[in-house]
């Protein structure tokens, strides 16, 4: 039994390995090559946003920045520290940080394994995310007749990057080998727990639970995603084998949206910022806006 155990479970495992270690690899390189030769004038592009009188306009194109940047939130956060100073409005800074949180381009390669749809639900849901955080601040601070920023960055200062090897080739192999060590087990893992699923959670499951465009799966896909969200690439390949097996593109957008934004390293960083009464109305935001958005996406595809 326990030899035909194994045969099944690799079989699942091989076959979603196969699938997606190209989108893996893809996503590396990628990554690197932004973070490497693109992060700084990415960086700088935003900054020139605060000499221009863009107005509302100004948060889309720093949500769209934020999908951009190669950072994780406790990169992200310094740098967001050094755009408070130099003038960028907190507004903005919302906007790129929450974008920021939920996507980066090396997670974009890894999304495309779940098929053009998704992938495109996933931008579009995270950059329409960002953007709203950027409007929402923009409102409070007007309301609010002594609040004059959002954000307390106080203690905060933009880090030096670690890629400064001289040579151009070294520089991007050791961003390389940092992102391999940082994904490469959680990419595993999420393969090996995507095979157990697949062999032992009955797809009609998986149907009922996530299945259909009933608001209780999105709403169910939103709530898991909190504890089991460790690694974007991680979570491709159990994506990947709950929409086989019946959940709706709605639920894993939620998935989606509620995962990284309630990863327990960026809830760390983004508390930090917020206080206590603002961080709780970052986390009831976020699961408002992933289950809008999972019943929308149900509607819509």
């Amino acid at each position: 039994m326990i030899r035909r155990e194994a045969v099944y479970l690799w079989y699942y495992f091989s076959i979603q390995f196969g699938q997606i270690f190209k989108y893996w690899v893809l996503g590396m390189v990628l990554g690197s090559v932004i973070s490497v030769f693109f992060k700084d004038s990415i960086h700088r592009m935003f900054r020139s946003l605060g000499e221009k009188k863009l107005g509302i306009a100004g948060i889309f194109a720093a949500s769209a920045l934020g999908i951009a940047s190669p950072l994780c939130m406790y990169g992200t956060i310094p740098i967001a520290a050094s755009f408070s100073k130099g003038g960028i409005k907190d507004d903005w800074l919302a906007a790129f940080m929450m974008s920021s949180i939920l996507l980066n381009p090396q997670l974009i390669i890894y999304s495309a394994a779940l098929g053009q749809t998704a992938l495109v639900v996933r931008i579009v849901s995270c950059f329409l995310c960002g953007s709203l955080a950027g409007v929402l601040v923009r409102i409070f601070l007007r309301r609010g007749k002594s609040q004059k920023t959002f954000f307390n960055f106080s203690g905060f200062s933009e880090r030096g990057s670690r890629d400064v090897d001289p040579s151009f080739l070294m520089r991007f192999l050791k961003n390389l080998g940092r992102n391999i060590k940082a994904t490469g087990g959680w990419f595993f893992i999420g393969i090996v727990l995507s095979a157990l699923f697949q062999r032992y959670v009955p797809a009609e499951a998986m149907t009922a639970v996530f299945g259909g465009n009933r608001a209780f799966g999105v709403l169910m896909a939103a709530t898991i995603g909190v504890p089991l969200y460790a690694c974007g690439g991680g979570t491709i390949p159990l994506l990947q084998g709950w929409l086989l097996d019946g959940m709706s593109l709605g639920s894993a957008a939620a998935f989606m949206i509620t995962g990284p934004a309630t990863k327990i390293t960026n809830l760390g960083a983004v508390k930090i910022v917020l206080g206590v009464r603002r961080f709780a109305l970052y986390l009831s935001y976020v699961m408002a806006f992933s289950f809008a958005a999972g019943l929308l996406v149900n509607i819509a595809v």
